[in-house]
């Protein structure tokens, strides 16, 4: 499903985020990405979304190289994947309905399968009963369902969630992975990248650990 091959990533002033990473992730795995503060992890899960680019190395994501890929390929790919973000970015002007649907407008869904949809996911994440509410109108645990609900309603094969409870209590952040677990066991493949030791630690699930751009330990707990 996903491979890298040595892939270094670097910013300004030769500042190296990623160093030599190698790494395969199974169709339908769930994988915990974690590591101190500018270890990498956002790093990583941004070159996957094709939203920065390797500066050397391949990265295959269902058997493609989207190394390789032009620009005008890259939403093609993204519609495959969903990507989940700390803050949620949710547009506080539209309905929850509307910040789902977003994805489906975007490619020219129509209105009736866009209803179908939309109603079918955010039945799954358990937020329908908030469709004609605003964002400002909800709990922090109900605005991240809706971002889930957003990333999932394209139906991805591959679902990257960047710090998604970071921004939760822990009752909230529990109930969170417990979703994304769920969407996991439904044959989804799932990167979480997390700095909560005790969010991965309640849940045995590959951990991946990264130090300074380098992947340091990769398994399962014991």
């Amino acid at each position: 499903m996903i491979q890298l091959f040595h892939v270094y990533k670097y910013y300004r002033n030769d500042f190296l985020a990623l160093e030599d990473i190698n790494l395969k992730v199974e169709k339908g795995e769930f994988v915990f990405v974690t590591g101190s503060s500018g270890a990498g992890k956002s790093t990583l899960l941004r070159l996957l979304f094709c939203e920065e680019r390797a500066d050397q190395g391949q990265i295959l994501i269902g058997g493609k190289n989207i190394s390789r890929l032009k620009e005008a390929q890259i939403p093609f790919i993204r519609r495959d994947i969903g990507f989940v973000f700390q803050d949620f970015k949710l547009i506080q002007r539209k309905t929850v309905f509307e910040n789902v649907a977003l994805p489906l407008e975007i490619i020219g869904t129509s209105r009736s399968d866009i209803k179908k949809r939309v109603h079918e996911v955010m039945k799954n994440v358990r937020i329908e009963h908030r469709k004609n509410q605003r964002p400002s109108f909800l709990s922090g645990g109900e605005q991240q369902r809706v971002a889930i609900a957003r990333a999932l309603v394209n139906r991805p094969s591959i679902l990257l969630a960047d710090e998604p409870t970071g921004n939760l209590d822990e009752d909230l952040a529990l109930d969170i992975v417990d979703l994304l677990r769920n969407i996991q066991t439904a044959g989804t493949t799932v990167i979480v990248a997390t700095h909560d030791r005790h969010l991965f630690s309640k849940i045995s699930r590959r951990k991946l650990i990264l130090h300074n751009g380098k992947i340091v330990s990769d398994g399962m707990p014991e």
